[in-house]
């Protein structure tokens, strides 16, 4: 009788399976700051004076070329495979929640305000009555970390995580975890640029408060140019990530009113928000109009619940599907009564309506069809952990 035999895959077999994992987005940005790498190796080219980070020339030669080229390049070999390694899983795990065109657009859009806020801080200090730095505008600086910092704190919000491990070594709270990384790097890394960090900071926060709400396309531009022929080739790759499906979206997943007037920038939940420097979660109200939007595939929302296996969870859905009645339009009527989605043998009450209603918006308002959302949460009874994993077997 043979003996069970057990056999660990090689490390070029586990090599691909982690490659593989990765979305188009990301592992295109880790390619492209890779080979461009190489090349600058291969040429002898390390002065890097033309294509870096420099507010002097960005001002009186309006270089704004350099917002874009100064990300993609690299100084050393640690400096890019410390900042790649760092991309793969924020960049992984935004993509899947977003897709990967919106992905590729909030990047173009972190390196924009990174480099305006660089830019008008760097002049503002140089140039300020009281203590100036003047070497602020000379400062030549590279590497995707501004982007990447930026990523920290959005997918940190998202995440609802309490604490993060810095390095393993230790825990802190996830709302201090981007600082506390800029002061670790300041201390232990030299020709670290401390500005294009903290803007890199200050970009993830504005974009967690909706602060760049206005500047985002809606969803026709993301269906335009994924129905491009000329881009089907990349569309039709294994780990290209759609951004459209069933439900209307059209913005980026934030934790603020998409549909707030320009005065609401500084009413009073903003200046809380901003006084107290840190990403909060929070669940919109009926009031506050349309909800936050989590485009692409959904993530689990935190809970000590238990959750089932994917066959029950498809099992129970397929049972409640054919118990359960739906309105024809699911979408359009806004004005459902969650009393129908509950058991009948249930005592409900106005406040377990709410709640009803208000998971419902959430899960809707990550993508997932209207319709089957509700019927998954009441299949659930009311846990969204479960629900998910009854959608997300669904789909699969």
């Amino acid at each position: 009788m043979r003996p069970n035999i057990i056999t660990e895959a090689g490390i070029p077999t586990r090599l691909n399976q982690w490659w593989s994992s990765i979305p188009f987005i990301t592992s295109g940005v880790v390619l492209i700051c890779g080979v461009i790498y190489l090349l600058c190796l291969l040429i002898g080219y390390d002065s890097y004076a033309e294509i870096c980070f420099l507010p002097s020339a960005v001002a009186s030669h309006f270089q704004v070329y350099r917002f874009y080229t100064s990300v993609l390049f690299h100084g050393s070999l640690l400096h890019v495979l410390f900042n790649m390694l760092a991309l793969v899983p924020l960049g992984t795990e935004l993509e899947r929640i977003m897709g990967s065109v919106r992905l590729l657009f909030l990047m173009f859009l972190l390196a924009t305000t990174n480099a305006i806020l660089h830019l008008t801080f760097a002049f503002l200090v140089a140039y300020n009555p009281l203590y100036s730095v003047p070497n602020l505008v000379n400062e030549c600086s590279i590497g995707f970390s501004g982007v990447i910092f930026s990523m920290i704190v959005i997918e940190t919000s998202l995440s609802g995580v309490q604490s993060r491990s810095v390095f393993g070594l230790f825990n802190v709270p996830a709302k201090w975890y981007a600082w506390i990384l800029l002061v670790l790097f300041q201390f232990l890394a030299s020709n670290v640029s401390l500005l294009g960090h903290l803007c890199g900071i200050l970009s993830g926060f504005a974009y967690t408060y909706g602060l760049f709400n206005y500047l985002l396309p809606g969803p026709s531009f993301y269906s335009k140019i994924e129905g491009l022929s000329a881009l089907s080739v990349c569309v039709r790759r294994p780990g290209f990530i759609m951004c459209t499906g069933g439900t209307t979206y059209g913005q980026l997943p934030t934790y603020s009113n998409t549909s707030a007037a320009p005065s609401a920038l500084i009413n009073g939940n903003f200046l809380r928000n901003i006084s107290s420097w840190m990403p909060s979660r929070h669940t919109a109200t009926a009031q506050e109009g349309e909800d936050p939007r989590f485009p692409g595939r959904a993530r689990t929302l935190g809970s000590a619940g238990t959750e089932p296996t994917a066959r029950e969870a498809s099992a129970h859905l397929h049972a409640r599907l054919l118990d359960n009645t739906t309105p024809s339009d699911p979408l359009t009527n806004t004005q459902h009564t969650a009393v129908n989605t509950v058991r009948a043998d249930a005592t409900v009450t106005a406040e377990q309506v709410d709640t009803f209603d208000e998971e419902l918006k959430k899960l809707v308002g990550m993508g997932f069809e209207k319709t089957q959302a509700e019927v998954a949460l009441a299949a659930a009874d009311g846990d969204p952990n479960v629900a998910i994993e009854i959608l997300m077997s669904q789909q699969g």
